[in-house]
């Protein structure tokens, strides 16, 4: 069998069992014009595929790009396929958002093959990764420090995004070349010894073959065993995470009785955004001191007594209403509402109990009546109390979070605090036998939907 039969019965064999693509798919292929890519158009189109091509132009190398987008332009006039190219400022781009060139052309990348798929109803883009890529990833991450995913390789599939040739060796693709005689074009870049991937490719492997010959095909075998191995971890840490979370809750206790809980903490953390080293941290702490923040990009996580608290940034607690009225009903905050009455103070009156309402003695307050979220420095004395105290001593005497310190109501008369929402009313409101008038505060919690592991 030709070399190029050979391989197209290889990349189907590839593409069915990953189940890649069906019969019907448009896909849209990725061309740089270097051998990988050339080989993968070529072969999709023997296969029978409706292709299409993208080349993007990085403008990164001066003229070698240039000559990079002429080859593939004419490579897809011969062969009959459609191409589209997308041209980028790639360092103004990296520049404007603070990150590596390599992180904003992988960005520019795959931002320009999403708009190309929604645009010309394409339902597949094809990348000629292949598998001397998959061993250097994995070798990349390996040097680099990762978890079990990171030894995993590439994916042969992720979205929109398939990678047929990742069973194919870089030999077999250059031979595949050869015997079709099509030239391809070689990015200078590769050939250098600066980046840490190109000093794998260059020296680490050819060092590693010289050891075993077969390394590759051993490598290969390793990932695969890997990605098996890989995926009965994650049903086991799937069947764990419930165990020591509910909601955005962590139960420290229940965590260290699982096992490897330093482990299990990271594959719960990581979803929200936190590194490795944040990870590590918390946990040495986590029997330290309470009240210690984390913070990810979209997350704060706490290290409370006995519990870790996870909540959004985004999720703003705010106050929703300045000046109470003293009849009715009124929203407060997100997940709460007030409802307000005066009553007559006569013989038999029976003052409701429960830390959820207040009965404040009406011609003691000062108007307007307000309601605001507890401020740093805020005092005031505690029903059955004689002396002033900290709200935020209150609080910390109550074993309340700092999450749950951050959401704490208070009722206010003139600049004193009338009411603790939830807790106390403040003694000097207090009713005593001259009271005449009564306001009624009880205060409705909304259901709140708790946020779950992302």
């Amino acid at each position: 069998m030709a070399q190029g039969n050979r391989l197209c019965v290889k990349m189907m064999a590839t593409i069915g069992e990953h189940s890649l693509f069906v019969p019907e798919d448009k896909v849209l292929v990725g061309v740089s014009g270097g051998a990988d890519s050339v080989a993968l158009l070529m072969l999709l189109r023997e296969a029978g595929l409706h292709c299409e091509a993208v080349h993007c132009n990085f403008h990164l190398r001066g003229e070698e790009s240039d000559r990079d987008e002429k080859f593939v332009r004419d490579l897809c006039r011969k062969l009959s396929v459609r191409l589209h190219v997308s041209e980028f400022d790639t360092e103004a781009y990296a520049r404007s958002r603070g990150i590596s060139i390599e992180m904003a052309a992988r960005d520019l990348r795959y931002d320009c093959f999403e708009r190309l798929l929604a645009d010309w109803r394409l339902d597949k883009v094809a990348v000629a990764h292949h598998r001397n890529d998959n061993v250097e990833t994995m070798l990349l991450n390996l040097v680099r420090g990762t978890g079990l995913k990171g030894l995993t390789g590439m994916d042969y599939r992720n979205g929109h995004v398939v990678r047929p040739l990742l069973d194919t060796s870089r030999e077999e693709i250059e031979a595949y070349l050869a015997e079709k005689g099509q030239d391809f074009v070689t990015d200078s870049t590769n050939l250098g010894t600066d980046a840490v991937r190109n000093k794998i490719r260059l020296e680490l492997l050819p060092m590693m073959q010289g050891i075993n010959p077969g390394v590759f095909d051993t490598l290969q075998d390793t990932l695969r065993h890997l990605s098996d191995a890989y995926i009965l971890y994650k049903v086991a840490v799937e069947g764990l995470k419930g165990k020591a979370m509910g909601g955005n809750r962590i139960d420290i206790e229940t965590l260290k009785a699982l096992p490897a809980p330093r482990t299990l903490l990271f594959e719960l953390l990581y979803g929200y955004g936190f590194n490795g080293a944040q990870v590590a941290e918390i946990y040495e702490r986590l029997d330290g001191e309470p009240g210690k923040v984390y913070e990810s990009d979209e997350w704060r996580l706490l290290r409370d007594r006995g519990c870790l608290w996870l909540r959004r940034k985004s999720e703003v607690y705010r106050c929703l209403c300045d000046v109470l009225p003293l009849d009715g009903f009124v929203q407060v905050a997100p997940d709460m509402d007030f409802s307000i009455s005066r009553v007559h103070c006569v013989e038999g009156f029976d003052i409701p109990r429960g830390k959820d309402t207040a009965c404040l003695d009406l011609d003691k307050l000062e108007y307007p009546v307000t309601v605001r979220l507890v401020q740093e420095g805020d005092r005031f004395v505690p029903f059955g109390m004689q002396g002033e105290k900290l709200v935020s001593d209150y609080l910390t005497d109550r074993k309340k979070t700092l999450f749950e310190k951050e959401r704490q109501l208070v009722v206010c008369s003139g600049d004193a605090i009338a009411w603790l929402v939830g807790e106390r009313p403040d003694e000097r409101f207090r009713i005593d036998g001259h009271t005449t008038r009564v306001l009624v505060i009880q205060c409705q919690r909304r259901c709140r939907t708790e946020t779950q592991n992302p």
